[in-house]
């Protein structure tokens, strides 16, 4: 089927466009044969962009659709392992809860599409300028092999994109909004700012494309990123949840929760910029903010500085006041790298 290409063409020109011709007789007269094609063209246009959007918005109720499926089936989880072994007791629909629920429509939207445009960039110049021989080997690897290693592989990335994060106060900013959180839970996962979820996962799908790990042949859809992405995310709801379970030597090899809730502790500065790994602590180990004593839990969470309490606020105040507000947690390098109880 024909389908016309867009131009966009504004009300007020068109009237412009029929005022002139109405007070030239001769113009009128030369434009005649083609009013038929130009009123043709502007209703397929019309059509073609109603299309479009309709399209557009049925896409989005999709997935909002499927986004509450997804709720839905974390809060039957989640929200009674919580009950039955609760690190701290809370209240389910703590404060803020709201705003969380609608990070996590939000972040499940929108970093996705932010990530496509440079992503399509690094895979092209790797299939363009990277070595052929090497990438050719990497798609002969089954499915899982190159799972396995885009985990490893991300996750280095991943753990340097969240210590830039809070390395940096221009970065910190955006990162400040997760770490805000005064009381831990599953969907604390979802409290970022969406340049927060972008950058970090950024960092660790860039490598994974870099190694070829993703799209090895440039020439089919990939499952490898969808797979990184889907175990991360759900992985980061269970260490962000609020059980006292304890997994002993297992949690120097698999991130659980009391390792990554040190890494939202307010106790102190000797405590901050630990934990930076969300799936593998000894990614942490390796580059000394590793910290997990045996038999405790952080005293508070949160942080000191001032966070807008509406997601308006949150949103734009790291646009609009990018260096007013010093980052709270010193860099990692100033804190103690004490990996002992």
């Amino acid at each position: 089927m024909f389908q016309p290409p867009f131009f966009p063409v504004s009300l007020n020109s068109l009237t412009s466009l029929l005022s002139l011709a109405d007070s030239s007789r001769r113009f009128k007269q030369s434009i005649q044969p083609f009013s038929f094609t130009i009123a043709l063209y502007l209703a397929l246009n019309q059509a073609w962009n109603y299309k479009l959007m309709h399209s557009f918005i049925s896409s989005l109720l999709l997935d909002v659709l499927r986004l509450s499926i997804w709720l839905g089936l974390l809060i039957i989880i989640f929200v009674p392992l919580e009950r039955f072994s609760p690190q701290n007791k809370q209240k389910v629909f703590r404060q803020e809860f709201l705003i969380d629920v609608s990070y996590y429509f939000l972040n499940s939207l929108l970093p996705k599409l932010l990530l496509v445009l440079p992503l399509s960039i690094v895979a092209g110049v790797v299939h363009l300028l990277g070595p052929s021989g090497l990438y050719a080997g990497i798609a002969s690897l089954s499915v899982g092999t190159r799972f396995f290693f885009a985990i490893v592989v991300g996750e280095l990335g991943s753990y340097w994109g969240h210590r830039w994060m809070h390395e940096f106060p221009v970065l910190w900013q955006f990162h400040a909004i997760h770490h805000s959180a005064k009381e831990m839970d599953w969907l604390v996962n979802t409290r970022a700012h969406p340049i927060d979820i972008f950058f970090i996962r950024l960092c660790g799908l860039v490598p994974i494309y870099l190694l070829g790990l993703a799209q090895p042949t440039g020439q089919t859809i990939d499952v490898v990123p969808l797979l990184y992405v889907v175990f991360g995310t759900i992985w980061s709801f269970v260490i962000h949840a609020n059980l006292s379970w304890r997994f002993g030597w297992m949690e120097k090899l698999i991130s659980t929760p009391a390792f990554h809730h040190w890494h939202h502790t307010n106790d102190g500065p000797e405590y901050y910029d630990k934990n930076y790994a969300a799936i593998f602590p000894w990614v942490d180990q390796l580059f000394g903010t590793f910290y997990l004593p045996r038999n405790r839990w952080p005293g508070k969470y949160g942080i000191d500085q001032s966070i807008a309490s509406d997601l308006t606020g949150q949103l734009l105040n790291p646009f609009i006041y990018p260096a007013k507000s010093s980052v709270s947690h010193p860099p990692a390098s100033e804190c103690r790298n004490d990996s002992k109880p």
